[in-house]
């Protein structure tokens, strides 16, 4: 449970927070923010919401998607890691699974009061697992509300080891193919402002171990959802776990599922042997 509200007067800036959220994980126990951050009566970016759009695929329209509302909760996640309260840092947390409720269509002309806070640090064999909860109101009703779970290397809390829920997959020829270009990551930064290198940077991506730049987990689960534009209800659960980073440049395969418990996209390798993404939507 949290221990207090912090009101903050603006965005903070990503760039100072993230260079404090950078140094390595602590490998003491782990310990986490205890206050809830919130932002009041937020107004949307109209351009940048444009630009948005046209990077991750959606139409432009009135009503937003869900996860334009998680890149501006997005600040708040790296201010709390950020914090001198918090031994669990950015670096070496990996992303590993996203969920996100739509209660309503959310205007793009709404003010938003925009809350976060850190929950649910438990034990993860790799380390430590840590939920970031968004909430965005408007007028005080809750119109989303979101789940963002990183895994922290090398940080260590009590309790037997939980392992990640995952959607099953299958191998299956893919229905088609993204091919994403070397400046996805540059674009996709200018519309979301995160500012971690290893999306944009070939040197400080191999630093962190990675061959060449990777794109944002987040750019992947917008593309997949907007597949789904045209069939997604006014009101939806959609959740995402991500199993394998996406190099840049790159092509990757997808494809989309429908039965009872709701409708699949899969991201895979190019021949759809192996998953890097699967996302679901529940009505």
């Amino acid at each position: 449970m949290t221990a207090a509200t912090v009101t903050l007067d603006h965005v903070p800036a990503m760039g100072a927070a993230f260079a404090r959220a950078m140094v390595p994980t602590h490998r003491a126990a782990a310990r986490l923010p205890e206050a809830t951050v919130e932002l009041l009566d937020q107004r949307q970016d109209p351009e940048r919401l444009a630009a948005y759009s046209r990077v991750c695929g959606f139409t432009l329209k009135d009503a937003v998607p869900p996860t334009w509302l998680h890149v501006l909760t997005f600040p708040l996640h790296v201010h709390l890691l950020g914090a001198h309260d918090s031994t669990v840092r950015l670096v070496g947390a990996v992303h590993v699974s996203n969920e996100m409720t739509m209660h309503r269509p959310v205007r793009a002309d709404e003010r938003l009061t925009i809350r976060v806070h850190a929950d649910r640090l438990r034990p993860h064999a790799k380390g430590a697992l840590v939920d970031l909860v968004g909430e965005v109101s408007v007028d005080g009703e809750t119109v989303w509300e979101g789940i963002s779970t990183y895994l922290a290397h090398g940080a260590h809390t009590p309790g037997l080891p939980e392992a990640l829920p995952r959607l099953p997959f299958s191998p299956a020829e893919p229905h088609g193919r993204w091919r994403l270009g070397p400046g996805l990551g540059r674009a996709y930064r200018g519309v979301s402002h995160d500012p971690n290198p290893i999306h944009t940077s070939k040197v400080l991506a191999r630093a962190f171990g990675f061959p060449r730049p990777v794109i944002h987990g987040m750019w992947t689960h917008a593309h997949a959802l907007a597949t789904l534009e045209a069939r997604l209800p006014a009101s939806y659960r959609v959740s995402a776990g991500f199993a394998r980073p996406i190099y840049l440049p790159g092509t990757v395969g997808f494809r989309t599922e429908h039965h009872d418990a709701g409708t699949d996209v899969i991201v895979t390798t190019r021949d759809g042997a192996k998953p890097h993404m699967i996302m679901r939507v529940t009505p």
